[in-house]
C-alpha cells in the first residue's frame, strides 16, 4: 500500500488570532501618539498662559527673600479712588521692593537682565541709557535702600493704576570707575512712584524724585548712666557656642552669681550673625538671651549686647539682611530692664583691610541709624580692637569703647590722650586681659601669677584714671574653635587661658583682681 503526503492543516482560528493581535497593537500605538501629542500642545498652551516666575527672573540665581529685605512702613490707608485690599497691597509692595533691587543689581553688573519685567516700556528706557552709558565709561555702582515709608496717595477704580508717595528712602551707593571707588553717597529722599498693572504685574510706570520733606520724629538718646565693672561672658564649656542645646540656665545663674559677688556689675555678650539665622532670627535662641537678661536683672547685673559676631561680608546687597537681624534682636530686648546698652559689632575694624575701611564704616554708620531709630533708651558703641581706632564715628556713639591688649605702661598715657580728643563722650574698656599659658607651644610664656600681676596693675590704673572696663574673660576654656583664632595650637592654646578660674573650677590668683575694691 503506498502512502499519501499530506501537509498538515492550519487552523482558520489561528491566522485570525494573529490578525486581531496586529490590529490591536496598531490601535494602541496610535492612540498612544495621539495622547503624546494632545500632551505636548496642551503643555505648551499651559506655559504660554502662565505667568513668569519671579525667582527665575532675578538672573542672581538668589531668591530676593535671601538678599534684599530693607524696612517697608506703610502709612495708614485713606487713598483717593477704589479701596484697597490688603492682598493687593501686599502683590503692590513685592513689585515695588523687586524692581529696587533688580535696579540695583542692573547697575552693579551693567545688564539689563529683569528690567523689562518690572519697569513698563516707557521708564525702563532710561535705565537702559543709564546702564549704557556706564558700560560705555566701565562705571559701575554698588547700591541699595535700606527703608521705605510709602503712603497710598490713589487706586484706580479699574484696578489697573496705583500711584504711591514713598517718604523718608535711605539710599546707600559705591561709584566704581574702572574697578576703583571714587564716591561713596548717602541719601535720603521722597519719590512719586505710578505702578501700571500688565500681565498680573504691578510695573513702574514713572518714578520722580521729590524734594525730601525733613524727618518729624528726630531720636535723643541717653549718655551711659553706669559705672561700668565688668567682664565678657561665655559658659566654661560652651564657649562661642551658648546658645541652641547648649544653653544651660543653671549655669549661667550660677557663673551670674560669681561674677555679682567679685563686685561686678555687668556683662558683655555677643550675637553670633550666622548661627542666629541671619535676616531670620532664630527665636528659639532669641527666647533664649531673654533668659539670660532675666538672669541678670534677678542678680542685679546689666548686660551689653553686641550684635554682629562672626560677621564679616559688609556688601552692600547684603545690608538690608543684616539691617533685618539687628531689628528683629533689638525690637525684642529693647525694654528689659537688664539691659545696658547695644555694641554694634565686635572688632570691625579688623576687616578694613579685607573690605575696605569705608565700606566697613559706612555699614556701622547705617546700622547705628537703624538701632537708634528702633530703641531711643539705650546707649551704642562699637568694640573697636584698638584705641587708635576709636575716633571713628565718635559723633554718633554713646559712648566710646576698645579693647587693650598692649604694654600696661602705655595705657594710662594713650588713655588720657583719647579723652582730650574726645571730651564729650564716656570711654570704656571693653576687653582687656592677659593669658596665663606657658605650655608645650609656649614654654616661657607667662604663669597664673604673671597674670594675677598683671591684672593688680591694670586694675589700679583703672582706679585712678576712673576708666570703666570689662574684662577678657571668666574662665579658662577647654575647647576653642578655630573661627576665633585660626588653628595654629599656640594662638589656640594661648586663648584657652585668659579666664579668672582655671578648667577644674579652681580661682585662679587673679581672680583676686578681677575688679577694683572701691
Amino acid at each position: 500500500m503506498l502512502l499519501e503526503y499530506q501537509k498538515p492543516l492550519i487552523p482558520s482560528t489561528m491566522s485570525n488570532t494573529n490578525k486581531n493581535i496586529i490590529r490591536v497593537v496598531l490601535m494602541l500605538t496610535y492612540i498612544i501618539m495621539i495622547g503624546l501629542v494632545v500632551y505636548g500642545i496642551s503643555s505648551i498652551y499651559a506655559y504660554l498662559n502662565t505667568g513668569a516666575d519671579r525667582s527665575k527672573m532675578l538672573h542672581t540665581e538668589v531668591k530676593k527673600i535671601d538678599q534684599y529685605l530693607p524696612q517697608i512702613t506703610w502709612e495708614p490707608l485713606d487713598n483717593e479712588g477704589r479701596p484697597m485690599d490688603s492682598q493687593t497691597l501686599k502683590e503692590i509692595e513685592t513689585d515695588y521692593l523687586d524692581a529696587w533691587y533688580v535696579k540695583h543689581v542692573a547697575y552693579k553688573t551693567n545688564t539689563i537682565e529683569g528690567i523689562a519685567d518690572y519697569y513698563t516700556e516707557s521708564s525702563r528706557k532710561n535705565l537702559y541709557n543709564i546702564i549704557h552709558l556706564n558700560t560705555e565709561n566701565n562705571t559701575s555702582i554698588e547700591a541699595t535702600t535700606l527703608s521705605h515709608n510709602p503712603k497710598l496717595d490713589f487706586f484706580s477704580e479699574d484696578g489697573q493704576l496705583v500711584v504711591l508717595t514713598d517718604y523718608d528712602v535711605v539710599e546707600y551707593k559705591r561709584i566704581f570707575i574702572n574697578n576703583n571707588l571714587i564716591s561713596e553717597v548717602t541719601e535720603t529722599s521722597d519719590y512719586r512712584v505710578t505702578f501700571l498693572l500688565e500681565d498680573g504685574f504691578w510695573r513702574i510706570r514713572h518714578m520722580v524724585k521729590l524734594e525730601h520733606r525733613p524727618f518729624e520724629n528726630q531720636i535723643t538718646q541717653d549718655t551711659l548712666k553706669i559705672d561700668i565693672k565688668g567682664i565678657n561672658y561665655y559658659p566654661q564649656t560652651t564657649a562661642w557656642d551658648m546658645y541652641g542645646d547648649n544653653f544651660n540656665a543653671n549655669t549661667i545663674v550660677k557663673d551670674f552669681e560669681i561674677i555679682k559677688d567679685a563686685n561686678l556689675n555687668s556683662i558683655r555678650i555677643f550675637v553670633p550673625y550666622e548661627t542666629f539665622g541671619k535676616a531670620n532670627v532664630d527665636t528659639k535662641k532669641l527666647n533664649q538671651v531673654k533668659q539670660l537678661l532675666d538672669i541678670a536683672k534677678d542678680k542685679n547685673l546689666k548686660v551689653l549686647i553686641t550684635l554682629f559676631d562672626f560677621y564679616g561680608d559688609y556688601s552692600v546687597l547684603d545690608w538690608t539682611l543684616t539691617q533685618q537681624h539687628a531689628k528683629k534682636i533689638v525690637t525684642a530686648l529693647k525694654d528689659h530692664e537688664a539691659l545696658l546698652g547695644w555694641d554694634m559689632k565686635n572688632e570691625p575694624n579688623l576687616d578694613f583691610e579685607s573690605r575696605g575701611e569705608s565700606l566697613v564704616t559706612a555699614w556701622l554708620d547705617k546700622m547705628i541709624d537703624l538701632v537708634k531709630s528702633i530703641d531711643s533708651n539705650h546707649p551704642v558703641t562699637i568694640g573697636w580692637s584698638n584705641i587708635e581706632s576709636c575716633e571713628i564715628l565718635k559723633k554718633k556713639l554713646d559712648f566710646i569703647s576698645f579693647h587693650y591688649y598692649e604694654n600696661l605702661d602705655d595705657l594710662s598715657e594713650a588713655y588720657t590722650n583719647l579723652k582730650s580728643k574726645i571730651k564729650d563722650k564716656p570711654i570704656t574698656i571693653t576687653e582687656f586681659g592677659m593669658s596665663s599659658y606657658n605650655g608645650f607651644w609656649k614654654p616661657f610664656g607667662p604663669s597664673e601669677n604673671d597674670q594675677a600681676e598683671y591684672h593688680k596693675t591694670i586694675q589700679s590704673t583703672f582706679a585712678e584714671q576712673n576708666i570703666p572696663f570689662m574684662s577678657w574673660t571668666l574662665y579658662d576654656f577647654p575647647k576653642i574653635p578655630k573661627e576665633v583664632v585660626g588653628r595654629l595650637p599656640w594662638r589656640k592654646n594661648a586663648q584657652k587661658h585668659f579666664g579668672f578660674i582655671d578648667e577644674k573650677g579652681i580661682k585662679k590668683p587673679s581672680f583676686e583682681y578681677i575688679s577694683s575694691k572701691k
